[in-house]
């Protein structure tokens, strides 16, 4: 077994989170908080039900001082050609945020066939939490 690779998969699954996982986990009520790292104007066009909108651009200890550190920060964009989501985790966890970043972003959210909210919202498996 190659330990170094082992390692690595270990670390990738500790920093990352798929679409399914944060479904269930928003499902099950779980101390998760979703953060759209994107601009106002894409956040109002369509987001992942929940989410709180804070552009990467503007976040600073001023911006998140209402945030509650013992929550886990799922951070998401567009998808894989964005970075947003990247550069929001990275920003949150200097400020001593617990982060992940979700792999594919809204796009493999919606292809995964779960709904969406804003002006051009998309139908699908609705977030019913059975807290």
């Amino acid at each position: 077994m190659d330990l170094e690779q082992l390692n690595y998969y270990s670390k990738k699954l500790s920093y990352e989170m798929d679409s399914y996982h944060l479904y269930i986990a928003l499902q099950e009520g779980e101390n998760v908080v979703v953060v759209d790292g994107r601009t106002e104007e894409a956040y109002a066009l369509e987001h992942i039900p929940g989410a709180i909108n804070l552009p990467h651009r503007e976040i600073s200890s001023n911006t998140t001082n209402y945030l509650d550190k013992e929550m886990l920060y799922v951070c998401y964009c567009d998808g894989i050609g964005c970075n947003a989501s990247t550069k929001t985790a990275m920003k949150l966890l200097t400020l001593g945020f617990k982060v992940r970043e979700l792999i594919g972003g809204l796009d493999w959210w919606k292809r995964d066939g779960h709904a969406t909210e804003g002006k051009s919202s998309q139908n699908g498996r609705e977030i019913v939490c059975g807290c």
